[in-house]
């Protein structure tokens, strides 16, 4: 087993083992951990956006989708949790797949923008779809996930039927852990490279063959689709959901947890999302002033880390405020030219 392996599996234990041991008679923290991975797994399919070429601003939209579908399914329906789940990734992806056929054929600040609005308008239609969705008055009573048998045989207890915090932690986790996986995969098989290929140049991955806008759908469909299970277990454990429950602002944070934890790594969005949630929450002693420190802690951190936490190697921390934002400009990586020596300068045209 080579180190990140090695590494990966050892947070993995720690994160399912020793730290629910540790704190399974702290609700709080138990809550706060179980917020944090579900932020990180619907911030997965916004870095998945990312190897396209994409800006995603509109997680946010099909999390509050996926809510309403688990909320509306297990409430009205009758159904089960364990079926209302996968219905909810299910009516997310292929609202993704109908939006991203149309939209994806923008790029850059374009399609942020247009996706920035897609968020807006899923909030104004649960707020105005009363009938469907009891408007602002949102969704109560949304039942905890029941228990799960197979052959008359109980595999999982109901989780009234258990310490519900850490019921709902280890399904937290559990799905982020899934959820790398899946991730970790789709970028390290073929299909990932071709993802790459799409970001660094369409036209020419469409000159050897490449299928462009089916892939470009297919790389969002499954982003929207973490998106709506994220939305959904959210609902499941706050046993609630509203039309602001996921709105702009969530959409730009789960775009800030991949720019903060680096999108060179898969492991990215996890560091973003639970550096910066958790940042939030020991802040929270501050009051008033939470917001105006967490910010500038926040802006530091992009200044001195531009390429991510699990980027390069931090810049050197300058003294003068003005030098700090000078070194927002603009990075050239590669040069349009190659720099010609000055022996071999071509000589000047007559």
């Amino acid at each position: 087993m080579n180190r990140p392996a090695l590494l990966t599996a050892l947070a993995a234990a720690l994160y399912l083992g020793i730290v629910p041991y540790a704190i399974h008679r702290a609700p709080y923290y138990l809550t706060v951990l179980t917020t944090a991975s579900l932020l990180a797994f619907v911030s997965l399919g916004v870095w998945l956006t990312f190897t396209i070429g994409r800006i995603n601003i509109a997680q946010g939209a099909f999390a509050l989708l996926g809510g309403y579908v688990t909320a509306i399914l297990t409430t009205r329906a009758g159904a089960s949790f364990w079926l209302a789940l996968p219905a909810a990734g299910a009516v997310a992806a292929a609202a993704g797949t109908a939006i991203g056929w149309v939209t994806l054929r923008l790029r850059g600040v374009y399609f942020a923008m247009l996706t920035l609005s897609l968020t807006e308008a899923m909030r104004l239609a649960a707020l105005n779809f009363e009938g469907l969705t009891q408007g602002a008055t949102g969704i109560l009573g949304v039942p905890t996930p029941g228990p799960v048998r197979v052959a008359g045989r109980t595999l999982l207890p109901a989780f009234d039927a258990l310490n519900t915090h850490l019921a709902f932690y280890y399904l937290a986790a559990g799905l982020l852990l899934a959820g790398l996986a899946v991730v970790h995969r789709l970028t390290t098989c073929r299909l990932g490279w071709t993802f790459r290929a799409l970001r660094q140049n369409e036209e020419l991955a469409a000159s050897i063959g490449i299928d462009v806008p089916r892939l470009r759908v297919l790389a969002f469909t499954i982003a929207c689709a973490f998106g709506g299970i994220g939305g959904g277990v959210f609902t499941a454990q706050q046993q609630s959901i509203y039309p602001s429950s996921f709105g702009v602002t969530d959409s730009v944070f789960f775009m800030l947890y991949c720019f903060l934890g680096g999108l060179s790594s898969v492991f990215g969005p996890v560091v973003g999302a639970f550096v910066l949630f958790l940042s939030f929450e020991l802040l929270a002693g501050l009051r008033q002033y939470q917001t105006l420190v967490y910010a500038i802690i926040m802006i530091l951190t992009m200044l001195w880390f531009p390429n991510g936490l699990l980027g390069l190697r931090p810049r050197k921390p300058v003294g003068a405020l003005g030098a700090m934002f000078s070194r927002l400009r603009p990075t050239r990586w590669i040069s349009a030219r190659p720099a010609t020596p000055q022996g071999d300068s071509d000589p000047p045209s007559r």
